[in-house]
Formats: structure tokens, sequence, C-alpha cells
């Protein structure tokens, strides 16, 4: 079984449901079967009355999760060219539902978001009220390299980084590390990759009858004093001002130009981040500036809405099952992308990822009016 529900009790008999990600060979990357079971569970320890925090963690030292299980999804598309194949519609529907569920649960709901965290999995984070990274935490949205774009709730967290910092990461897929994911509203607590076994105790010693927001952040910062020596330097928020300059311009081209002037920069991190945008897709580039302009004024459930047009779109398109292939399936690592000219793609086919992609009734509209 790809997931793992338990449920522990502690000392005063209240319970701690535990749903832990078991698909390590894939390093837990999100199936749709997956998808489903979650949400499920989430629903049924939002009913129980014993169930008073939840943890959700991943199996394995490599990963928390490193994104959503696309090959399937690429392999119907390929099968519907040009259209939207139905599993691909469920599969965003249920995913981007799930996310949103995360975000508004009722409950406290703990994250443990070590090693890869990537594309969905870093979803699944950000929709946590307790999000934990640790020192081998990886946290990156690199849907630049398969033509895809970052979505799973992106549009939302990337507008909220400081400066130009989400647009630079959204365009280069550029990992961060857990003091980035601090610096810049990713991550809450930063705790020792062994702690997991010592906060699952100690949520079980808690009274979790009164003054149990207190107890709670008590037991995270002590945790925390004790894995502060180990927490990474800084990578992204010291650059910020460089990046914040680079990316003071009117549109994208501009924007994918300036970054694709750093490929020979001394900066390691610079020039890594350029190569992988030269080698990326150009049409995402488009897409993530485009979502980053229209995001800015939306309600968390309008991001979810917006980002499964732009979804659904991709898998009408050709770019997402060339990216796919190249890195995922054949791995040959040679894209070869319909629009390979940024400067080229006309506007009307960024603004068609934005259009309407089903009949009827938006399938995410009882988010929010849409």
């Amino acid at each position: 079984m790809n997931l793992l529900f338990e449920e522990r009790t502690g000392v005063d008999g209240a319970r701690i449901g535990i749903a832990t990600l078991n698909a390590e060979n894939s390093l837990n990357a999100l199936s749709f079967p997956m998808i489903e079971m979650l949400s499920e569970q989430l629903a049924d320890w939002v009913q129980d009355d014993q169930i008073v925090c939840v943890l959700l963690r991943g199996e394995g030292r490599k990963a928390f999760c490193a994104g959503g299980e696309v090959r399937s999804l690429v392999e119907a598309c390929r099968h519907h060219p040009g259209q939207v194949p139905p599993v691909a519609a469920q599969f965003f529907a249920a995913e981007y539902r799930l996310d949103y569920t995360l975000h508004t649960y009722p409950k406290p709901l703990i994250c443990w978001g070590h090693g890869y965290v990537l594309g969905g999995g870093l979803g699944l984070l950000q929709g946590a009220n307790i999000r934990i990274v640790t020192p081998s935490s990886r946290l990156a949205m690199p849907e630049i390299s398969i033509g895809l774009y970052p979505d799973v709730g992106a549009s939302w967290f990337l507008t909220r980084m400081p400066g130009k910092l989400g647009l630079f990461l959204g365009l280069t897929g550029a990992h961060i590390n857990a003091r980035d994911a601090l610096d810049l509203g990713l991550g809450d607590r930063f705790l020792l990759d062994e702690h997991q076994e010592k906060l699952l105790n100690g949520l079980l010693q808690l009274n979790w009858q009164e003054q149990t927001q207190m107890q709670l952040n008590s037991l995270l910062k002590a945790l925390e004093q004790e894995a502060q020596k180990a927490l990474p330097e800084a990578q992204w928020l010291p650059r910020r001002h460089l990046i914040d300059t680079l990316l003071d311009v009117s549109d994208p081209v501009c924007a994918w130009r300036a970054i694709s002037h750093l490929r020979n920069h001394p900066d390691a991190l610079l020039a890594r981040a350029s190569r992988t945008l030269n080698e990326g897709c150009p049409l995402t580039a488009l897409l993530v500036w485009e979502q980053i302009k229209r995001a800015r004024h939306l309600s968390l459930a309008q991001v979810f809405q917006m980002e499964y047009s732009m979804s659904l779109n991709c898998c009408r398109h050709p770019e997402f099952s060339e990216g796919v292939r190249a890195r995922l399936i054949d791995k040959d690592q040679q894209p070869r992308w319909h629009w390979p000219d940024i400067a080229a793609i006309a506007q009307e086919v960024v603004d068609a990822h934005f259009s309407k992609a089903w009949e009827g009734r938006h399938p995410l509209a009882d988010l929010c009016s849409y």
C-alpha cells in the first residue's frame, strides 16, 4: 500500500492521526489513488472528536514527496492529442481539492518536510499549519524542466515571497534549503531529521484539553532550540537585491534573457539556476510570469480554480507531454519544445491556458465563487 494510516493514543486519551506516504521507490510521488485515500482519511479524522492532531509524513530518508505521478497523465495525453484526458481532469481536481483541504484543515496539521519536497509535495507542505523543515530538506517547484508550470497553489505562495524571489524560483526551479524555507515563508519550524519520533512522543504527552496552543508551541520551540546549530546558511535572501534588480523588467522575454546571461556567473547558485532555465520550457516561463501577475489579488480558492484551468490546458498542448518524455520517461534530457523561442510565442497561446476547458460548472466551484 502506498499510503499508511495509524493512530496513537496519548496520556489523556486523545489520539494523533498519522498519514505516511509510503512509495519510497518513487520518492513518495503522489498518485491519484493516494490523493483519494488521503482526502478520505482527513475527512474522517475531522469528524472524530478524539483525533486532536494530524501528522503528514513520507517514508524513507530521501524524500517527503517528490511531486505528482505525472507519467500516467502524459500517457493519457498521448492517447488524447489536443484534448483533456478524463484521468487528467480527475487527477488535478482531486489534487487541488486535497491541497485546499490542507490549507483550511480545522485541526492542528503538522507536515514533516524532509528530503526532497518538490512540486506536488511542496503543495502538501504549504497546506499544513505547522510546516517542518530539516537539514535534509530540498524544496523546489521544478516544472520549468517538464513543460508544466508551478501549480498546487504556487500561484499563492510564490507571490507572497519577498521581492522577485518567487518569480525567480518559479522560472528557474532552483532548490532552497531549510533556512531559505524559513526566510521565504515556506516553513515554520526547523527540527533535526532524527527529531520526528521525539516530536510524536511529545505530542502524546500533551494535555489536549486546555492551553493546547501554548503547550504545542513550547514543544516545538524546545526541539527547534536543539536543532539550531544544524541550520544551513541562507542561499536566496542574501541574493534578493541582485535578483530584484535583475528582474526589474517589463515583460517575460526580458526576464528570460536577464537570467540567461547568468549562465557563466561566478556565483555557482545563480549559474546553475540560469542553466536550468536555458534548458527549460519557454512556454512555462511565460505561464509563470502570467500566473504570478494574475494571482496577486486572488483568494486561495480562486488560485486553485485558475490553476485547474491552466493544468487542463497544459494537457491539451504538446509541451507538458514532451517535457515529461524527455526528463522522466525516455530520460534523454533533450526535450524538443514545440515553441523553442520564447520571443516567438504569441500572447494568444499563453491566454489560451487560462481559458475554460470543461463543460458546465467549474469542478472546483464549491471552493468559492469563480
